[in-house]
């Protein structure tokens, strides 16, 4: 009987592979859309498999310098991506069965022109490894992160919240959203839990986020927890001129026009300009758009507050991109912390004396969060800490700091009744000095 040209998910597994293969280039992992994938079974179990090699990457590493006696081949085309793949589903997601597992990656490079050749070491590999499942499935938890980055978070925030940082990683992150206004019926509706002020969570669901309850009617946007702290510490007076530097993708400048603000939202990307006047269109929301560099932007009059979310190593979103431990550097922290004290020292110009000034990174890295708030003490000498009050943080009251800075992280406590964790966020609130 000949063979089947085209076996039942091998499409969807060389799909996983390619996208496996651009993040361990260096790419930020996307999921795929209903554009790539059309059918929902087949994209939930595409985006599962690749999120779990990639949660999974350490542990994988160490199973990898075991079954390989001469590590990875060079220039194999998509052996690597495919061997990841398959190792997550063999040792980390039993439930999808080993024969798939077997089958499809040997299928999976035959398909590649560059790795065909190697289609007995795969077999030959994978076979090994399911000789020895009970005990590569049992590697510990401590793998997960890279051991330089796993000694800074320990030192930062101790051993005990390192380790609820492993569980959060494995258990990714939920669905969030910020309501436009209190409802508790549509709440019901959607399925969610209150998670404090105007956020509630979606701890599972079945299909994607435009097909949600009041999605269509603008009722709500998608935004971590943490990411929605910020924007509520903006203090202004209601009509003032408030700017969301780095806006896109818009979910700050959502909250800063819904609470009453006249609010210019500014960044340097045209097509995340787009997506944001896309997110503000849906939720009949207008604020002025402005294209330009926050390192250089200069208003034609100066701001009542601004809300600065700068670029960062973006660690504290390692729930939903578990790629970032793995590719941040300490050049990489420095490079962005730099970056970050130019559109401090900008924002401070663009600001009314008096003016408040909110700065906030989604990184757990010290020299992009606490760090830079001495920075701004020395070099900065117009602006004073403005610090947050435990009232403004409801149940994150735990989040303050002594100085009055806020520090998010995944090792809090959630709200009783509360499933999953929270990404990590730095706050740091500024009044400008002067007449």
């Amino acid at each position: 009987m000949p063979k089947e040209k085209n076996p039942p998910g091998l499409k969807l597994r060389l799909l996983a592979a390619e996208r496996l293969r651009a993040v361990l280039g260096g790419n930020n992992f996307a999921p795929f859309s209903a554009a790539e994938i059309a059918d929902s079974r087949d994209r939930a179990l595409a985006n599962r498999l690749v999120t779990t090699a990639l949660r999974r990457h350490g542990q994988i590493d160490v199973a990898l310098a075991e079954l390989l006696d001469r590590g990875l081949p060079k220039k194999a085309g998509s052996f690597e991506a495919v061997l990841r793949l398959s190792l997550a589903q063999l040792l980390f997601l039993p439930d999808l069965g080993a024969h798939s597992a077997l089958f499809l990656a040997v299928e999976a490079v035959k398909a590649d022109p560059k790795a065909r050749h190697l289609a007995g070491l795969m077999n030959a590999v994978l076979r090994r490894a399911q000789a020895n499942s009970a005990r590569l499935s049992g590697l510990g938890d401590d793998l997960l992160l890279p051991p330089a980055l796993r000694a800074r978070w320990v030192e930062a925030y101790g051993e005990a919240n390192v380790e609820r940082f492993a569980t959060a990683l494995l258990e990714g992150a939920p669905l969030d959203l910020t309501l436009k206004a209190e409802d508790s019926e549509l709440i019901e509706a959607l399925g969610a839990t209150p998670l404090g002020l105007d956020t509630v969570r979606i701890a599972s669901r079945d299909r994607p986020v435009e097909a949600l309850f009041g999605y269509d009617e603008g009722r709500w946007w998608v935004q971590d927890a943490a990411a929605a702290v910020p924007a509520r510490l903006v203090t202004a007076d209601t009509g003032a001129r408030v700017a969301d530097f780095c806006a896109a993708p818009g979910g700050k400048t959502a909250q800063l026009v819904n609470a009453g603000y006249a609010v210019t939202a500014l960044d340097s990307d045209a097509q995340r300009v787009e997506r944001l006047t896309e997110n503000l269109n849906r939720l009949g929301f207008a604020a002025e758009i402005a294209i330009g560099d926050a390192a250089s932007f200069r208003p034609a009059s100066r701001f009542d507050a601004i809300l600065l979310d700068a670029p960062c190593t973006a660690t504290g979103t390692f729930r939903r991109h578990p790629e970032v431990i793995w590719h941040r550097s300490d050049r990489d922290v420095a490079g962005r912390a730099q970056l970050q004290r130019q559109l401090l020292a900008n924002a401070v110009d663009c600001l009314n004396p008096g003016g408040v000034l909110v700065y906030c990174v989604c990184s757990l890295e010290p020299e992009e969060g606490e760090e830079q708030v001495a920075w701004v003490a020395e070099h900065l000498k117009s602006l004073e800490l403005l610090p947050v009050a435990a009232e403004e943080l409801g149940w994150l009251a735990p989040a303050l700091r002594p100085d009055g800075t806020v520090r998010i992280h995944p090792g809090l406590d959630l709200p009783e009744g509360v499933e999953g964790s929270i990404d990590g966020f730095f706050v740091a609130r500024f009044r400008r000095l002067g007449g």
